[in-house]
């Protein structure tokens, strides 16, 4: 256990909020998911989901030999190397910018909206939880490899890791109920969250290729876009109440 210095309190906290930062992309992406489901299994299948984030990350963690190992170049193509850390975030990019695109199209283009309720409701009866809970997992550790790997470059310490992401796991279980009914209940909210997932997507299959894109900016760009929406919904409230 490490010991409650100064220094491990504040990589402690600083790696806690990192953590709880990264962690919106996987409550995000299974929100989005288990909405598609019969309202009975989607609590259910929603803390799984985030249970196995958390277990994925901490036998990652106690695997760090073997992540490591992912970085070293396994061939090149085209004068470009790529890693088995590259083919897994090339993998799950292209895997949640399909995703993403298929289920933006369902929303925009697919139903009329005057039977949009009766035909999700429908949906949600043929939707397999088996099927929804393989594809949480694949980006479960899409999500975690990157967590893991950059939880690594800002401590040394196994234990502070653990516990950091110990803490994030509660806050997000904690946080997904309502996190799930506000994206659930606001048709722009989910294709807004469905765009930013769409968006880092992209930024996973340039970190494949070796484009380093600063997360900084990914997330500033959301918080932004998430800020005028908000404001916008305040404003349809109050012109029509």
């Amino acid at each position: 256990m490490f010991s409650l210095t100064t220094e491990s309190l504040t990589a402690l906290i600083t790696l806690t909020a990192m953590e709880t930062v990264l962690g919106i992309d996987n409550i995000i992406f299974i929100a989005i998911l288990v909405g598609r489901l019969p309202q009975g299994e989607q609590d259910k299948i929603r803390k799984l989901g985030i249970s196995l984030a958390l277990i994925i990350r901490i036998i990652l963690l106690f695997s760090i030999s073997w992540i490591m190992t992912l970085k070293e170049p396994l061939f090149a193509l085209w004068g470009q190397t790529f890693s088995g850390r590259d083919l897994i975030l090339l993998g799950g990019g292209l895997f949640l910018i399909a995703k993403s695109t298929y289920e933006i199209h369902h929303k925009v283009e697919g139903d009329p909206e005057v039977h949009l309720h009766h035909a999700e409701g429908n949906l949600k009866k043929k939707v397999s939880a088996k099927m929804m809970l393989a594809q949480i997992l694949v980006l479960d550790i899409v999500f975690s490899l990157d967590s893991v790997i950059t939880a690594v470059g800002m401590s040394n310490q196994v234990s502070i890791m653990v516990v950091a992401m110990l803490i994030s796991m509660v806050i997000m279980l904690l946080s997904a109920n309502k996190i799930s009914g506000f994206v659930d209940k606001h048709p722009t909210i989910k294709i807004l969250a469905l765009s930013f997932l769409l968006l880092i997507g992209v930024m996973l299959v340039g970190e494949g290729f070796g484009a380093h894109i600063s997360k900084g900016y990914i997330y500033f760009a959301m918080a932004f876009s998430l800020g005028v929406e908000l404001l916008n919904m305040r404003y349809r409230r109050k012109k029509y109440s």
